[in-house]
């Protein structure tokens, strides 16, 4: 047998499992990237002839698998949102953003800056590629598929959703930003970069990628939902493979056009939601774009684990496996009940949304984005260690958990309603929030 031979029997077996395994670990404290990262760590740990996986090396494929992964998992996180954009309908989903998050990576910053003894822009770097949240990873803090109803989320499961979708494409701005200083000033600090940062990588390329979602979004509701075509009017044919179209169209037009690709993905498929909300093709989209990121994620994950295995792990400190202990039990939850203070979730409900901020393959894409941009005065295999510990202690840690959880939370809302309403969202029939 080939190495070749070999490898396609691990991907038909891997494949084979990321079918069935959803079934065999519901209702169980366990979750499937768990599964996933188990699998790769105990098949390399064999002595079989296996490809070396070495994301510092083949850092590029490492970069564009990462990629279609993530703008797959937004377009699927879009499309499954239910309640329309608006100030008032997302105001848990813009404080995340707006303070949680900036919250997270300054505190994360000063602390790889302290801790790990990092310059300034390594210290940035690392914090701004943890940003993004990722609730793929534990699907129990996610919101499920599509319906018709757009009062059918729970605010927790809609809070970390919307979230996720949006911090994907804001981490960019704060990456550019670690580029940007290691670029203009190396292992010191200057001021110098930060004007031109702020109009080019916040505004404009902000700007380019929502505008170019929101226009592509609409011209797809179009084609979709409206056209008196029938022959172009696509939901009549109920092909899921529609919703990749959607993706790379929306992804490669705004990066084409010097924006955001990740902003625009997750705008589309929120503008193509928002075209014809009640209709059943939504659901056509979504299932096939989840079975996509399924493999795709089992994939990368079982890839990830196979690294630890490989000894990917061997240039962490105990002051990186600190940093990143750190971000996810303190900082990020923290961040999340500070930036949530003062707002409709509260009790348990805020305390949830704070902790289940979950780091995963966005933060693997944007290090190895960065690091193909952009030397920093750090060693390369010790940033990917201290990363890859945190997205695997984010995975253990939120996977085993997040069912447990969300289910006594759940439990508790179907018991009294009464303190639901009371901590939840909730949205009058007019679509204003109440």
């Amino acid at each position: 047998m080939t190495l070749g031979d070999g490898v396609f029997v691990w991907l038909g077996a891997g494949a084979l499992l990321a079918a069935v395994l959803p079934r065999v670990v519901a209702g169980r404290p366990l979750s499937l990237p768990v599964v996933y990262l188990v699998a790769g760590i105990a098949v390399y740990l064999l002595p079989l002839p296996l490809p070396a996986v070495d994301p510092v090396e083949h850092r590029l494929l490492t970069e564009h698998v990462t990629e279609v992964c993530v703008i797959i998992a937004l377009m699927g996180a879009g499309l499954a949102l239910n309640r329309p954009v608006g100030p008032r309908l997302w105001a848990s989903t813009w404080r995340l953003l707006g303070i949680t998050m900036l919250l997270t990576v300054g505190v994360t910053a000063v602390v790889a800056w302290w801790l790990l003894d990092w310059p300034p822009a390594a210290a940035l770097l690392l914090a701004a590629v943890l940003a993004p949240t990722d609730p793929v990873l534990a699907s129990e803090v996610r919101v499920g598929e599509p319906t018709m109803d757009k009062h059918d989320e729970d605010e927790v499961r809609f809070a970390l959703t919307s979230e996720a979708g949006l911090n994907d494409g804001l981490a960019f701005p704060l990456t550019y930003a670690a580029i940007a200083l290691a670029a203009a000033a190396g292992a010191g600090w200057s001021a110098d970069w930060v004007g031109a940062w702020a109009v080019e990588d916040v505004v404009f390329k902000c700007v380019v990628g929502v505008l170019s979602g929101l226009l592509i979004g609409r011209l797809l509701g179009w084609l979709f939902f409206r056209t008196r075509a029938t022959v172009l009017r696509l939901s009549e044919y109920k092909e899921g493979f529609v919703a990749l179209a959607a993706t790379f169209l929306s992804y490669g037009v705004t990066e084409l056009a010097g924006g955001y690709g990740f902003l625009a993905v997750f705008t589309t498929a929120c503008t193509v939601r928002a075209a014809e909300r009640a209709h059943g093709f939504h659901n056509v989209l979504h299932d096939f774009v989840e079975q996509v990121e399924r493999l795709l994620t089992a994939v990368l994950l079982f890839l990830l684990g196979a690294f630890v295995a490989l000894g990917g792990l061997a240039p962490l400190t105990w002051q990186g496996a600190v940093t990143g202990l750190l971000l996810l039990l303190v900082v990020r939850p923290l961040a999340g009940w500070a930036g949530l203070l003062g707002g409709r979730v509260r009790g348990r409900e805020r305390w949830v949304v704070a902790a289940y901020g979950i780091r995963g393959i966005g933060s693997l894409y944007y290090l190895a984005y960065a690091l193909g941009r952009q030397s920093f005065p750090v060693p390369e295999r010790e940033l990917w260690a201290v990363v890859t510990f945190t997205v695997l202690a984010s995975v253990v840690l939120h996977g085993v958990t997040a069912g447990p959880v969300v289910s006594r939370l759940d439990r508790r809302r179907t018991t009294d309603p009464a303190k639901e309403r009371g901590t939840e969202h909730v949205v009058d029939r007019s679509g204003r929030g109440s």
